[in-house]
Parts: C-alpha cells; structure tokens; sequence
C-alpha cells in the first residue's frame, strides 16, 4: 500500500465514529454488529462488556472483519474500508489506558454512560490488528476496489 493509498485509508478510519464488525460464533455462523470505535493509524480499537456476544465469539476465535464507511447522497460517493484481521483483548494495562485515553478523547460522553460501581472485569478493550484491507472508492468508477495485504 503507497503513501497516498495509507493516508486515504486512515483519513476514512479517521473521520468516523462506528464501524459495522463481524465476529465468528461457535456455531460458525458470522455475528455483525456495530460498535463506536478509536484508532491509531490502521489500528482500531473497540471496548464491550466482558459477557458480550462478540467478545465471546473473539475469545473463541479471534479472526473478524469489519466495515467503515463514509456518509453518502449518491453512489459515485461511495468511499470505505474492509478490513480483515485479528482481534485481541487487551490485556497490558498501559495499552489499556492508552485506549481509554483515546476513547474518552474521541467521545466524551463516555462517563456519562459509565456506572460508578461496574468492576474492572465487567468491561473489555480490543485491538485489531489489520491483515487485509479494502479501499472501496467509486469516486474512481462503479465498483472500484482495492485489496491489499499488509
């Protein structure tokens, strides 16, 4: 991926709040759901509660992909990723305040919706380490794609 493919790719993961993600679940059967989200580059980071569907599905196996796509009025707009690669609970406590110091950056609305009393296990951060990423972009002609394998 060059430079100016890197940098339109986080510009998308950038500029958005949530992103659609897709889990496997015990019964193979693929899990999407949408979650607000934080990133450093192409790393995205999500936090959920610990009893989860899909922090289940990712502690059983950790392969997901995910969608982020920007707004749009017609489809020659059309502008987004698909990323496919591995997600992990976050475990080291200095990656964890970095996420949460991220989060609460990026939505500050976050303690309002967060009870005084949950305990520390009640609530998980994960890292997405991507694998596979797809530029979607029909600014550049009906259907353009690009894949790339990091």
């Amino acid at each position: 991926m060059d430079t100016a493919i890197r940098k339109q790719v986080v510009s998308i993961i950038d500029d958005i709040n949530d992103l659609t993600i897709a889990t496997v679940r015990n019964d193979g059967y693929p899990q999407a759901t949408t979650v607000s989200y934080v990133n450093d580059g192409l790393t995205i980071y999500f936090g959920t509660t610990s009893d989860s569907q899909k922090a289940r599905n990712i502690a059983s196996n950790n392969k997901v992909s995910l969608t982020i796509n920007r707004p749009y009025t017609t489809w020659d707009e059309i502008e987004g990723v698909s990323i496919s690669g591995a997600a992990v609970l976050i475990t080291d406590k200095a990656e964890q305040d970095k996420v949460g110091a991220l989060l609460f950056k990026k939505f500050p609305q976050i303690e309002n919706y967060m009870p005084p009393d949950v305990p520390p296990d009640a609530l998980v951060l994960c890292r997405i380490e991507p694998q596979f990423v797809s530029l979607l972009d029909y600014r550049k002609g009906f259907g353009h794609t690009e894949l790339f394998e990091l």
